[in-house]
């Protein structure tokens, strides 16, 4: 047992038995980025006067209030699937379809800041939780994922990862790819940015260049 284990050892017999824990079978590292990345997002969110959620996002395709919205769906579509497998019902796909998820998202960038602001940190918390409570054998169960493609519960944490941080860059107010811990950028690059295209030209030609 390494120090670091005895310490969690430690910590767990002080806390007691009615606290909840991350399933050994979870994706340990992914999921410490997941909450790394929600800790970005919704720091750099509460930067944000009320004022400045319409103004464009950094890429200037939509406003920081469509940014937010569809982060926060984000979180509620892996809820879903999440859910699902944890009861045993037929999993959902992550949305209805391309269509439905960009009206959403127009509708979701109206809200009032504050029903925003606490749709985002809803959804998160929610994320979370469910996160934690997924017995550890449903880890490996296979979701069908945004392009409909099956991947095992424990690649959503990496996915979210890419989503809250590419999501904090397009803020624009401040966070930067070079802030990310190297070897969470290293990940990025092997991993979610080589499959999706889209994501890796924003890097390329909107945050590589001002780092």
């Amino acid at each position: 047992m390494t120090s670091l284990d005895s310490a969690r050892e430690a910590l767990r017999e002080r806390q007691g038995s009615g606290a909840r824990y991350d399933a050994a079978e979870a994706p340990s590292r992914d999921l410490r980025w997941a909450r790394l990345g929600t800790a970005m997002f919704l720091r750099r969110l509460n930067e944000l006067t009320d004022a400045q959620l319409v103004e464009p996002a950094r890429s200037g395709l939509w406003s920081r209030a469509h940014v937010i919205a569809d982060i926060a769906y984000h979180a509620r579509a892996l809820c879903r699937q999440i859910e699902a497998v944890a009861v045993g019902l037929p999993t959902p796909p992550m949305y209805e379809g391309p269509i439905e998820t960009l009206d959403a998202v127009i509708l979701g960038g109206t809200l009032p800041p504050r029903a925003l602001r606490h749709l985002f940190e809803h959804a998160a918390i929610h994320l979370d939780v469910v996160w934690r409570d997924l017995p550890g054998r449903l880890w490996a169960a296979e979701t069908p994922d945004e392009q409909g493609h099956p991947r095992p519960l424990s690649r959503t944490a990496f996915e979210r990862v890419a989503v809250l941080c590419l999501g904090a860059i397009e803020l624009n107010n401040g966070s930067r790819w070079s802030d990310l811990p190297r070897d969470l950028r290293e990940a990025l690059d092997n991993g979610y940015l080589r499959k999706n295209v889209t994501a890796s030209a924003f890097i390329s030609n909107q945050t590589r260049t001002t780092q």
